[in-house]
């Protein structure tokens, strides 16, 4: 695969700084985490031999080479003429809302009908960091999770977006209805989290050894047995709010993996709260809003979505559950 050189040379003010933290002042609209990933999978070169070590210290004179991978080929997914909810687009992006029960790239074991599968048929071009696999994919949400997605057209786009991500200045909001009332109306969850050794399809709380991970939560609405939650991201782990909620003892309404599903058929109280929650097949989650800086423009852009049918169904049936207990 053909790569993209760039050659640095070390000056004094540079004398003892880190790889990593070198490459960043560096290099522009690249992450941190992508720069690691690069320098421990060998595309970094300290005079003229492979560094690997993103702590490696620099000297006065070191010559740096770092070969940025140039698009790759987009030949594993196909293009398929899947209708899109476009919120907004342009020649650099484009943002939109994903229904649940869709995969955001193809797996091992799925190659069509996925998120990308429709994005290649509606763009000529998407950013070719993500690989073959994950063309433009800058982030993403669970199958069963809807919700606003931003979408990268160019490589620079990509990783303007990534490293926003990497700082924190996105801001991520979701929605959910959760089995009981957390004790708190509002809270922070900060757990590790990591794969789960008995099941690789799952993440769990770990003491040690995890990737941090941060939500912060605000209780919107109670009704009898559940509540209506916003979420907001502080970091962004695989299932981190699924696995989070299950943490405080307060799992995603219909999460079959995180124990949501059981528990919310258990406690419902009236036929059309269980109809609802039958009907919902998915965990009671929707990715409501996002907030980002153009990287072209430098304009703050906010796309907010409502909820989708399934989980409006599921408030309504819960409200006047709610009303009738009052009552």
């Amino acid at each position: 695969m053909d790569k993209k050189a760039h050659i640095f040379h070390i000056q004094k003010e540079h004398k003892g700084k880190r790889l990593d933290r070198f490459l960043i002042s560096a290099t522009e609209d690249v992450s941190r985490t992508y720069l690691q990933k690069l320098i421990r999978e060998g595309a970094v070169t300290i005079n003229n031999k492979v560094s690997t070590q993103p702590s490696r210290t620099l000297r006065v004179g070191d010559e740096v080479c770092i070969a940025f991978p140039e698009s790759q080929p987009l030949e594993t997914a196909q293009p398929e003429d899947i209708p899109l909810d476009i919120l907004y687009e342009d020649s650099h992006l484009l943002v939109l809302n994903k229904p649940a029960g869709v995969l955001v790239h193809p797996a091992s074991s799925v190659n069509t009908g996925t998120l990308v599968n429709a994005l290649l048929a509606h763009c000529d071009d998407l950013s070719g960091i993500g690989g073959i696999e994950r063309p433009g994919i800058v982030h993403r949400l669970d199958k069963d999770t809807s919700g606003v997605l931003v979408v990268a057209k160019t490589d620079v786009v990509h990783r303007n977006l990534s490293l926003q991500f990497e700082k924190h200045t996105i801001t991520r909001q979701y929605v959910a209805v959760v089995c009981s009332v957390p004790a708190e109306g509002t809270g922070t969850i900060d757990a590790q989290i990591a794969r789960s050794r008995r099941d690789r399809r799952r993440m769990t709380t770990v003491h040690n050894n995890g990737r941090r991970a941060v939500t912060h939560y605000q209780v919107l609405e109670i009704y009898h047995n559940f509540s209506l939650v916003q979420l907001t991201l502080e970091t962004g782990r695989l299932h981190q709010i699924r696995v989070h909620l299950q943490h405080i003892g307060h799992p995603v309404a219909g999460d079959p993996i995180y124990g949501g599903e059981q528990r919310a058929i258990k406690h419902a109280d009236t036929l059309p709260v269980k109809h609802a929650l039958i009907h919902l097949k998915r965990q009671a989650l929707h990715a409501r809003t996002l907030q980002f800086q153009h990287p072209a423009t430098h304009e703050r852009l906010i796309f907010s979505t409502p909820k989708p049918a399934d989980m409006q169904r599921l408030i309504e049936a819960l409200r006047s559950l709610t009303r009738e207990l009052i009552t």
